[in-house]
């Protein structure tokens, strides 16, 4: 059932919300030795709350939209009870949080339940899903291959129908690619739209919070409850809330859409290039808009991000260092090398680069790029062939999504269910307008053009 199924059930008094919970359990319990999404599931939390809002319906009390939904987050959210391990060995050590992180107190204010913390990429510096503590989150489709990361375990519960909601980080990518390789919707959004309060940072002028879905009401009922100002982080904005489950509906008609060109258009196996043609051709869309500079906006995201991180890091590398997945921590000392005027220069392009999307959203209202260059790698596979050069899987998944996290533009990433696996392609809007973002993704998922398939690979 998708999450707005079950919140109208719970609220109309035909399923209980402790049926839900106890079903969501025990698909966990079945399923996910297998698809490994899971590091803690919090079952006594989880019935205890399903029991409070039962109770809340029967005293005839208010439920919120999302009343008796299970959800999962990303072991980098603070959870209250468990350490904030943000898929390393070093933050197993930390103390129990003592809060849960906003996003879960929103979303628990409007129904939904918690049910565990998910399998990530080391400290979200990851893109493949694998994870040397505590394995790799597997895909729900083949589970041979890659969930995508840093945000694996998300991709992999959502896309393996353990849960219709999960929350996940997005730095570089880390919501579209695991959306992109499990077939499923993930909003990244506008960069301060949603609050990071409490959980754990990779690159703070980069990171976004957001959801993933098997349907884009469910993923904007979890948008808008998420919403709002938030003191606890700095860069949250104070803009009020914008729902955007009332506009879904709305034709796109009305709207702009072009296709990304140039950089977003090389580098590309054929399943990517089906999946942007088959989205581009139902909406109608053939006008190609150049983006000035997109390789030098993804190289300036590298320099800021491994610099940013190792300056996050330092201490822990100075102390801890055999703790560390050897292939982040000497990303990490990498990081620490590069020279300051080497950030400088990024910096200062990053600025210019916002400015040439500013005037692009003059005459556009919506980008379609590809989310990943090709379908989910094998799991352990290390190189790829992308345009007649060999090339490190791991550095290079992210190689469409960067650019445009660069800048903190929203996006939704809608599955394309092409055989034998589902690719994603990325609907770019202007700053703070996920309400186009994601009209676009609902009128694609009416069409059937875009849907998430149902697990197969287990």
């Amino acid at each position: 059932m998708s999450a707005a199924d079950i919140a109208k059930a719970v609220a109309g008094g035909k399923m209980s919300a402790l049926a839900a919970i106890e079903a969501a359990l025990a698909r966990i319990k079945q399923h996910d030795t297998i698809l490994n999404s899971f590091t803690d599931v919090t079952a006594e939390r989880a019935l205890a709350k399903a029991r409070a809002i039962d109770a809340d319906i029967a005293a005839g009390k208010e439920v919120g939209p999302l009343a008796g939904v299970p959800f999962a987050v990303k072991n980098l959210f603070d959870v209250a009870g468990l350490p904030t391990r943000a898929g390393s060995k070093i933050n197993r050590d930390l103390a129990p949080a003592k809060r849960d992180a906003t996003l879960i107190e929103r979303l628990e204010a409007a129904g939904a339940v918690l049910v565990g913390a998910l399998n990530m990429g080391e400290y979200a510096y990851d893109f493949t899903g694998e994870n040397i503590h505590d394995g790799p989150s597997r895909n729900p489709h083949d589970t041979t291959r890659m969930s995508g990361g840093s945000s694996g375990g998300s991709g992999s519960a959502v896309g393996g129908a353990l849960v219709p909601i999960a929350l996940g980080s997005d730095t570089n990518g880390s919501i579209r690619v695991p959306s992109s390789f499990c077939g499923i919707f993930g909003l990244k959004p506008t960069y301060g739209r949603l609050s990071r309060a409490r959980s754990f940072p990779f690159v703070a002028s980069f990171d976004h919070l957001g959801p993933f879905a098997r349907t884009v009401t469910d993923l904007a009922l979890a948008y808008d409850a998420m919403q709002g100002p938030d003191a606890g982080d700095a860069a949250c904005t104070t803009r009020g809330l914008e729902p955007t489950v009332p506009l879904l509906a709305n034709p796109v008609s009305d709207l702009r859409i072009a296709i990304a060109g140039g950089y977003f258009q090389k580098n590309v196996f054929p399943e990517a290039v089906e999946a942007v043609s088959r989205v581009a051709k139902a909406l109608g869309a053939t006008q190609i808009v150049e983006v000035p500079e997109a390789a030098r906006a993804r190289a300036a995201a590298y320099v800021i991000s491994t610099t940013e991180g190792a300056s996050l890091h330092l201490d822990r590398l100075r102390k801890r260092p055999n703790d560390f997945d050897p292939a982040v921590r000497d990303r990490l000392i990498a990081g620490a090398m590069v020279p300051a005027p080497l950030v400088d220069r990024a910096q200062k392009f990053r600025r210019w680069y916002r400015a040439q999307f500013s005037e692009i959203f003059k005459s556009v209202d919506v980008l379609l790029a590809p989310a990943t260059p090709c379908t989910a790698p094998k799991l352990g596979q290390v190189n790829f062939n992308l345009d007649g050069v060999e090339l490190p899987v791991r550095a290079n998944i992210g190689i469409h999504t960067q650019p445009i996290s660069f800048i903190g533009l929203p996006v939704v990433a809608v599955p394309v269910p092409l055989e034998p696996l589902p690719i994603g392609v990325q609907i770019i809007a202007a700053p703070w307008r996920e309400d186009i973002a994601l009209r676009v993704a609902h009128t694609l998922e009416r069409m059937g053009v875009v849907a998430a398939p149902a697990p197969r690979g287990f």
